[in-house]
């Protein structure tokens, strides 16, 4: 898609930009809006929440995130508002309101001063804003010594007096018609690509868990096997327990090590589906949590036992040897003569994921006990020749599927930056979209 630029432009003294379409001109951001001070007396509002994906209802009856004991003194929003996150300069938004609510007063909420003012072109104007790390240059630290990782805020003062460019209203409008249009495409095209995505890992999940209760030979003769969601398996195959297979929690630390021992640490929250979220993190033993205790050894699956429907598991390689793991998990040790690898697979089965989740206890945070835990039944194929040839199987599918996801991801990356980069040309002057 090409555009044209505007005819004549004229030199800015913006660390950020160097030229604007002539006719445009610069103000200060507090003669063009006002920030919002309206606390609100509502005993039963409608709060909301400023994301990524733009301002949300908050669900305050599920009990996930913070939720403060009450709600009044909250800042007011009505629609057509703009709140921004001062707080996180590098992850933060700004997005205009659709709803009249309540929204916590650590952000910044603007309305328009005037009638010159189109507040989803500067809704998006601000957005960039954090995209382009352009609000990040005139931040504050604050909380701890600049330099050593405190926050990153942008001060009241700082924000009311920032430089923000102001075309004419008719042209706020095109440019908002515009990048609606344009931006509801891109974004189409991510959400049917995230679709697809989530597709393959299902087909994924689907594979390994066939090829672990099924085996991969469809020619042997069959039996049942007298465990829910699985129904027959190979007659030379075998069900068993867990801990017949594994032993739990062999290695902990004990309270007496050594205060200023240098520990790298995995919590539940670190842990998705067989794969490592956030990398562990390094910390004095004296400053751990108390929970940090489980040691994990090269062929270690860890299986999180509290909130057990995030199915938070992972196999230990040989990367993660020596790390320590919250006692949130349960720390599987393969016996002697059982394949870690072939068990990781077996571990990772659909069925027995679902009877985890079931045998859990509790409703906000289903827990399973350790014991309860070992005593789980699980298929099992002894014969280590068709072990080997499962675990080729699934890794050379898997891979296959892996790669197309990788595919499917690198496009949404390029897109996303196509769509921060359209916003920047149309918002900043570099392209001409009044005849659109």
């Amino acid at each position: 898609m090409k555009f044209k630029p505007y005819e004549k432009y004229k030199k800015v003294d913006l660390p950020w930009l160097d030229e604007i379409p002539s006719h445009w001109e610069i103000n200060k951001l507090k003669y063009k809006f006002e920030l919002v001070k309206e606390p609100s007396i509502d005993k039963d509002p409608i709060v909301l929440s400023l994301t990524q994906r733009g301002i949300k209802i908050r669900d305050i009856e599920s009990n996930e995130g913070q939720l403060a004991k009450s709600y009044e003194g909250y800042n007011t929003v009505k629609k057509g508002y703009i709140c921004l996150n001062p707080m996180d300069l590098e992850s933060g938004a700004a997005s205009i309101s659709e709803y009249n609510g309540v929204i916590s007063n650590a952000y910044f909420t603007i309305r328009p001063k005037g009638f010159d003012i189109n507040s989803d072109f500067y809704s998006k104007y601000f957005n960039l804003h954090y995209k382009k790390k352009i609000f990040y240059g005139f931040g504050k630290g604050v909380g701890r010594p600049e330099g050593s990782g405190g926050r990153w805020t942008l001060n009241r003062e700082t924000f009311t007096n920032f430089p923000i460019l102001s075309p004419p209203k008719e042209e706020q409008d095109k440019i908002a018609d515009f990048l609606d249009h344009n931006l509801a495409k891109i974004d189409e095209f991510v959400e049917l690509t995230e679709r697809q995505i989530e597709l393959l890992k299902e087909q994924k999940e689907v594979l390994i868990n066939d090829a672990v209760t099924k085996g991969i030979d469809k020619n042997v003769e069959y039996k049942d096997s007298g465990i829910d969601w699985i129904g027959e398996i190979p007659e030379h195959w075998e069900v068993t327990r867990l801990k017949y297979l594994t032993n739990s929690n062999l290695i902990s630390l004990s309270n007496n090590e050594e205060k200023d021992k240098e520990i790298e640490y995995i919590d539940i929250g670190s842990v998705g589906f067989f794969k490592l979220k956030l990398e562990p993190v390094k910390m004095l033993f004296g400053q751990a949590p108390s929970r940090a205790r489980r040691v994990v050894r090269n062929g270690d699956i860890i299986i999180s036992t509290v909130r057990t429907y995030l199915k938070s598991m992972l196999y230990i390689d040989e990367s993660l040897s020596g790390k320590i793991v919250s006692t949130g998990f349960s720390v599987l040790t393969p016996k002697g003569g059982v394949n870690s690898n072939y068990l990781k697979y077996s571990i990772s089965g659909n069925y027995l994921i679902q009877n985890i989740i079931k045998s859990s206890v509790g409703v906000a945070y289903p827990a399973i006990n350790d014991d309860r835990l070992m005593s789980l039944k699980i298929v099992y194929c002894r014969d280590k020749k068709e072990q080997e040839e499962i675990i080729n199987y699934i890794e050379k599918e898997t891979n296959k599927i892996d790669r197309t996801i990788e595919l499917y991801k690198n496009q949404i990356d390029l897109i996303k930056e196509y769509r921060t980069s359209l916003i920047a040309s149309a918002v900043t002057g570099k392209i001409d979209v009044r005849d659109f």
